[in-house]
């Protein structure tokens, strides 16, 4: 086929064709009825002019300084701050672009040095309050000494951080005004996928830059706190902080992340939802910080296999790895092994679920939680603590045992020390010495510790050894694993 056809011919009978599929538009099949009346209905591209008319004025460009002393490096945008290397480590796959910085001219050095301000950085932002508060992404604030907020008018404010939220990348600050535009806030569990939105932001220091395209997904889980919108629209450095607006005029999402290999667009950007960036925003305001709840367990995803093995209807819940000690969780009756399904009433479908929930509970709150232990469901009441840094795992010791023939899972183990049991808070369990076949191929090593096979306790390593003489051949096992701190359920099938 060629690339172009030239011949009168063929336009002829281009033109009969496009003629006749225009006649078709919005008139009923033959014998097809009104449903592929319907069907053959084309509708228009959108005109996102008036859209931005409407929306642009609130919208912002954020510029931050630092204040350094004569003679010391300047500030590159972003490169300072260790986390802001990482966030571009992440979502971008290389470090953010160097950007260039004037050159400074020779001081005097005799008297005092004073301290110059320098660029940092460049954000967008959006306008939420009449009065001046601004929304914007964390990492465009975080660590600069001065802030500053351009409005469309071409006004300019120093602007006052309020608060700074990591874990979910929201920020609030706030400028000097009266009767600024703002934004109206909608509602993102009304998104859905292939829906037309905007981004207004400042790409590369591009002030009032529009990008258009679809929701991909309305809730991808991305992160611990935040499921996040996934959308097409051309996001790039300088857009975080900027608004994702729905066809309403309505800001659904605060642009905060790309996925990228180059270190620009490619086709995937992520926001914030707007609703819960707010339930951020509120307490920003109000306390300066955001207080979390927190249970005190680590937690995995259940897999089909480990929920078919321990008898749950379907693979659902947030597996318990580890139980803090002294931890809310503790205290309540959890442990290791146990698979969370409900929090205060509300299904945990998947892992991540779980700290949203708990996130969102005020500390001192008395909740249950109903955990599948056993082959049986059980609610556990437990009062909801404040959620504080994470804590290092610390590694278990290990001494060398005496050659044993493998099991037909392929381990050999033996009997946990008084020492080893005090410290891990247990009453049985046996200690892997060796790993071969089946229990190697499915990731069990030397020095794990096994609490638990499919549902019965493990008292020591004679009465493991004889729980799987009695498994079925080529049936799936499944034994809880304690590795370090963490503790999960790992398939096995004996004699594979």
């Amino acid at each position: 086929m060629h690339a172009k056809n030239t011949s009168s011919s063929a336009r002829s009978l281009s033109l009969a064709v496009v003629f006749a599929a225009f006649s078709l538009v919005g008139a009923p099949l033959a014998g097809l009825g009104s449903q592929a009346s319907a069907a053959t209905t084309v509708a228009g591209l959108p005109d996102f002019a008036d859209l931005v008319d409407r929306t642009g004025p609130a919208v912002v460009n954020i510029r931050t300084t630092e204040r350094v002393k004569p003679g010391q490096n300047g500030a590159v945008p972003g490169m300072e701050d260790e986390e802001m290397q990482e966030f571009f480590r992440r979502f971008f796959g290389v470090p953010m672009p160097r950007t260039p910085q004037p050159e400074r001219q020779p001081r005097n050095r005799k008297g005092p040095q004073q301290e110059e301000e320098v660029p940092r950085g460049v954000g967008s932002g959006f306008i939420i309050s009449p009065d001046g508060f601004v929304l914007t992404n964390a990492h465009v604030v975080e660590g600069a000494d001065e802030v500053y907020v351009t409005l469309t008018d071409k006004r300019e404010f120093k602007a006052k951080i309020i608060g700074v939220d990591k874990r979910t990348d929201v920020a609030v600050v706030k400028i000097e005004g009266t009767n600024l535009p703002r934004l109206t806030i909608g509602d993102p569990s009304k998104l859905r996928a292939g829906e037309w939105v905007i981004a207004i932001g400042s790409p590369f220091g591009l002030d009032n830059t529009v990008t258009a395209g679809i929701v991909s997904a309305r809730a991808r889980d991305t992160g611990d706190y935040l499921p996040l919108i996934q959308t097409d629209v051309a996001v790039n450095p300088g857009n975080s902080g900027g608004p994702l607006i729905n066809m309403r005029g309505e800001v659904i999402g605060i642009n905060s992340q790309i996925y990228s290999r180059s270190g620009g667009y490619m086709g995937i950007s992520f926001a914030v939802p707007i609703d819960e960036a707010m339930r951020v925003a509120e307490q920003l305001r109000t306390a300066g910080r955001v207080t979390r709840g927190r249970i005190g367990v680590q937690i995995g995803e259940v897999t089909r296999e480990v929920a078919e093995s321990l008898g749950l209807p379907r693979a659902q819940g947030a597996l318990v790895q580890r139980v803090e000690p002294g931890g809310p969780a503790e205290k309540g009756g959890l442990e290791a092994g146990d698979i969370i399904l409900r929090y205060n009433g509300a299904q945990i479908e998947k892992s991540s679920d779980l700290p949203r929930l708990v996130g969102a509970t005020k500390p001192g709150t008395r909740s249950t939680v109903t955990v599948w232990r056993k082959g049986a469901s059980r609610e556990m009441p437990l009062t909801v603590a404040e959620l504080e840094p994470d804590t290092v795992a610390k590694k278990e010791e290990r001494k060398a045992r005496p050659e044993q023939t493998a099991n037909s899972l392929g381990l050999v183990v033996s009997d946990l020390s008084e020492a080893q049991r005090k410290e891990l808070k247990t009453d049985g369990g046996v200690i892997v010495d060796a790993s071969e076949g089946a229990a190697a191929r499915a990731g069990l090593r030397a020095g794990d510790v096994i609490l638990r096979l499919n549902n019965t306790d493990v008292k020591d390593a004679k009465q493991f050894n004889a729980l799987v003489s009695k498994l079925e051949p080529k049936k799936l096992a499944v034994v809880l694993v304690r590795r370090g701190d963490a503790s999960q359920f790992v398939p096995i099938r004996p004699g594979q």
